[in-house]
């Protein structure tokens, strides 16, 4: 079914507000874009920040009449905001379409290091002899395409993995530790504050014919405090200086530790929290994202 889709450029701060309105008139759904590429890189906790100029869409069913529809918005507009001047308007007819299927074109194959691909599991490995993770992140973090997650994934592909115990903490869609079994590593143990991203990571290890008993995925409070020889995190600046303490207490002496999900004026905070328990290497960099790795003394 096709639908009609209406957008007007807005003021963050008058956000909810024109939302209220496209409700009102009938919309179906209702979406936000930034405008302009304005980065939002680690909102603080518990907020969901606007870009400065943003475009709020309101999809209706195509039996809505667009002009009275229109000066329904322009209507509530004047009541709510007054005298100010009516944001750009737009409206068009969007076609129906399979959206799994336009969602899933934008994941392709991609290499990390000398070994190792990521497939989408709707797509063949390149290289029928590479390292192949075949990955549906479904509503879990972690696809490869970011560049905190490459690093992390390069990271891995560079290191002698055979035999080790590796913690994956924050482990999203399990790429980071499925791909460390993958590369050779015995057992994987992986903690999320997410039940999605256990399931989704317990998904991916069935998509990659990996045994029940090589990875186990726990939320935080039910994980075990066993030191690993290994631990990757890529979750954010905040979580990570606060976890600091219980991060260490994961990693066995000589083990290794890689942290991401970081930005370049965040490595004095990371390398100040780890230093007291980690030899730490210089910080890898990637479009203003970093990676913070070291060995446990």
């Amino acid at each position: 079914m096709p639908w009609l889709q209406i957008k007007l450029e807005i003021n963050p701060d008058s956000a909810e507000r024109y939302e209220d309105i496209l409700l009102e008139a009938g919309c179906a759904a209702v979406t936000y874009q930034d405008s302009e590429d304005q980065p939002i890189f680690e909102p603080d906790l518990g907020t969901t920040p606007l870009w400065q100029r943003t475009t709020i869409s309101g999809l209706f069913d195509t039996d809505y009449d667009m002009a009275a529809t229109e000066a329904f918005i322009r209507e509530a507009h004047s009541t709510i905001f007054k005298n100010s001047d009516f944001p750009t308007f737009s409206a068009e007819i969007l076609e129906d379409k399979d959206w799994e299927r336009e969602w899933m074109k934008n994941y392709h194959p991609m290499q990390f290091g000398q070994r190792l691909w990521i497939c989408p599991s709707w797509r063949e490995a390149p290289d029928p002899n590479a390292v192949n993770l075949m990955l549906d992140p479904g509503l879990a973090f972690g696809t490869g395409t970011h560049p905190t997650t490459a690093l992390c994934l390069e990271w891995l592909d560079a290191q002698t993995l055979e035999g080790k115990k590796v913690t994956d903490y924050g482990c999203g869609s399990g790429i980071l530790g499925i791909a460390a079994l993958l590369l050779g590593a015995d057992h994987v143990i992986a903690v999320d504050i997410d039940i999605q991203a256990i399931q989704a990571t317990r998904d991916n290890l069935g998509r990659n014919k990996l045994s029940d008993d090589r990875l186990d995925a726990y939320l935080p409070e039910s994980a075990p405090q066993a030191a690993t020889d290994v631990l990757v995190a890529n979750i954010l600046a905040g979580p990570l200086v606060e976890l600091a303490p219980t991060l260490a207490e994961r990693v066995k002496p000589g083990g290794l530790l890689a942290l991401s999900g970081l930005l370049i004026h965040q490595a004095d905070e990371i390398i100040q929290a780890y230093s007291p328990w980690f030899d730490l290497d210089p910080v890898a960099e990637r479009e203003e994202w970093i990676r913070v790795t070291g060995v446990k003394r």
